[in-house]
C-alpha cells in the first residue's frame, strides 16, 4: 500500500527545516491534553507540558512505516524521527481543530463528526471518504461484539438456570429419599 516517494536530501532538509518550525510554534498552543495515568498530585491527570511529552510511541511510527514503504527499503533514524514529529504535529493540529467544533456544537467530547469536519477544514478533504468507511467498519464491529456479549450473556444466564434448577432437583431427590428412610423407618419401628 506505499506511495512512490523520490525525495533527495535537499528536499529532506527542507521538510526537516519547517517541520522544526512547526515543531516550535506548537509551545505557543495551549496544550492541555491529560498524559495517561500520570497525576501531578494524586488527583488529577498531569498536563503535558512541551509538546515533546505528546509525541507518538515510536514502535508505532516504525511499524507505520515499514507498513508503508516496500520491502528491502530502509529508513533512516533522522527521517524516522521527523515522520514521527509531523504525525504528533498532525495528530495535535487535527485534535485543536475538531476540538473547536466541539466547543462551537458547546460539547466537551470530541465526536466522529468534530474529526471529519476537521479534516475538512484542514483541507484533507480527500481523507474524509476513507474515515467514514473506517468508521462505518468500526461501528459495525463494535456492534457485532456488544451482540455477541449479549449473547454470551444470555446463554450463560440461561446455563445458570439449568445448573440451578438441577440443583433443585437433587435437593427434591435428596429430601424425598430421606423422608423415604424416614418412612420406612417408622414402618420397622
Amino acid at each position: 500500500m506505499g506511495y512512490p516517494c523520490v525525495v533527495d536530501s535537499s528536499s529532506l532538509e527542507v521538510v526537516k527545516a519547517r517541520l522544526d518550525r512547526a515543531w516550535s510554534s506548537l509551545g505557543q498552543w495551549e496544550v492541555s491534553v491529560p498524559m495517561a495515568g500520570v497525576a501531578l498530585d494524586g488527583l488529577r491527570p498531569r498536563m503535558a507540558e512541551r509538546p515533546e511529552d505528546l509525541n507518538l510511541p515510536n514502535a508505532v511510527i516504525t511499524r507505520i512505516i515499514k507498513e508503508a514503504l516496500p520491502d528491502g527499503v530502509n529508513i533512516s533514524k533522522e527521517a524516522r524521527s521527523a515522520i514521527s514529529r509531523a504525525a504528533s504535529v498532525f495528530v495535535l493540529y487535527a485534535t485543536s481543530c475538531a476540538n473547536n467544533f466541539a466547543m462551537k456544537g458547546k460539547r466537551k467530547t470530541l465526536n466522529a463528526g468534530d474529526v471529519l469536519s476537521a479534516m475538512e477544514e484542514m483541507e484533507f478533504q480527500r481523507f474524509v471518504a476513507p474515515l467514514k468507511e473506517s468508521l462505518e467498519v468500526y461501528r459495525r464491529e463494535q456492534k457485532g461484539k456488544k451482540e455477541a456479549r449479549k449473547d454470551k450473556d444470555k446463554k450463560t444466564d440461561s446455563e445458570e438456570q439449568d445448573k440451578s434448577r438441577e440443583e433443585d432437583n437433587d435437593d427434591d431427590d435428596e429430601r424425598m429419599e430421606e423422608e423415604e428412610q424416614n418412612d420406612e423407618e417408622e414402618v420397622d419401628n
